[in-house]
């Protein structure tokens, strides 16, 4: 399931660990955190994270509400969009049953003129890891032994007792169903963004998007399944008419914190407000989704990413370093 061996994997995930920890003062380099995803991976031709997916097309239409929110133009009118559905992990080849494994909605909004919106979100509603640190050391942590059997369970338990925060996402998963379709389950976009409406109002929101039917799978119906079952589903269900989701604002309440995407609101006590519709259509060829990336940093004046969140800032150079790699 790997491009290489698993010895080979490993001595590649010790240079990184021994070239990280000469320079722990400093924040791992883009570079780092994509070779981090490589050596505990494999190195593919494809995304370092979400290898696996499918590609779609759809449209979005916003609601009134979302107006009054928002002056981003995906606000004011309904426009086109590229969605791209996902498994986590830089593997290409993980089964889509996997349950301790978030699976993936990239959505890039036109805009209009030339510009476009980009939401990256996952089926958790927290990130494993608050800082870029944390991202390198969670994979460390997981980089395959020389043994063939796998990470060393103790190293990851020692670094999830010395990071809780990086714990969250794999309880929350480990505690859902898995699945039964990428169009039955909801997604979030991790980090809060800051909305800012024509009349110069600013709301603190992150964003959630929900299937108009969720659909889950017991653990057996789970085993039963195929490796490969997410794309033949999404096509047998876009070729019966779209599959449609709604995009929501959670509102931040005071207590909130707006710079830890590994902590996650209540969101049965805050407010929330429909922005719109997210109606999938057909699937696309995966160049069209390949040809650039779904970069959350990727805004438009309306929509704000947050101002001192760690992790939000170095995905964007981390997306171009695999953008690049995979194009050569």
């Amino acid at each position: 399931m790997r491009s290489r061996s698993i010895s080979t994997v490993a001595t590649a995930g010790l240079g990184l660990a021994l070239s990280y920890g000469a320079a722990s003062a400093a924040e791992p380099s883009p570079e780092a955190m994509v070779d981090a995803l490589a050596a505990v991976f494999g190195s593919h031709k494809v995304r370092g994270s979400h290898a696996k997916g499918t590609c779609t097309k759809g449209k979005f239409t916003p609601t009134h509400e979302a107006e009054a929110l928002s002056k981003a133009s995906i606000f004011t009118k309904s426009g086109s969009a590229t969605v791209r559905f996902s498994m986590a992990g830089g593997n290409p080849k993980i089964p889509d049953k996997a349950k301790p494994a978030v699976r993936g909605l990239a959505v890039k909004f036109d805009a209009g003129k030339g510009s476009t919106v980009d939401l990256v979100m996952i089926s958790a509603p927290v990130f494993f890891a608050r800082t870029p640190e944390q991202f390198v050391g969670f994979l460390q942590a997981r980089i395959p032994q020389l043994d063939g059997k796998g990470p060393d369970q103790a190293k990851i338990k020692a670094f999830t007792e010395a990071n809780p925060e990086t714990g969250r996402q794999g309880a929350w998963l480990n505690s859902h169903p898995v699945p039964a379709s990428y169009a039955g389950v909801n997604y979030w976009a991790v980090h809060a963004y800051t909305l800012t409406s024509a009349a110069a109002t600013a709301s603190n929101v992150k964003f959630k998007m929900v299937p108009s039917a969720e659909a889950n799978l017991t653990d057996d119906e789970a085993k039963a399944k195929p490796n490969d079952f997410y794309a033949d589903e999404l096509k047998e269900r876009l070729a019966k008419g779209p599959a449609k989701f709604d995009l929501l604002a959670i509102h931040a309440d005071a207590a909130d914190t707006l710079d830890d995407p590994t902590v996650q609101w209540p969101e049965d006590t805050r407010k929330t407000t429909k922005l719109g519709t997210l109606e999938v259509t057909a699937i696309e060829p995966d160049t069209t989704c390949d040809a650039s990336t779904f970069d959350p940093a990727n805004l438009v004046d309306g929509i704000a990413g947050p101002k001192h969140d760690a992790i939000f800032p170095v995905r964007s150079p981390a997306y171009a370093v695999s953008l690049t790699r995979r194009a050569q």
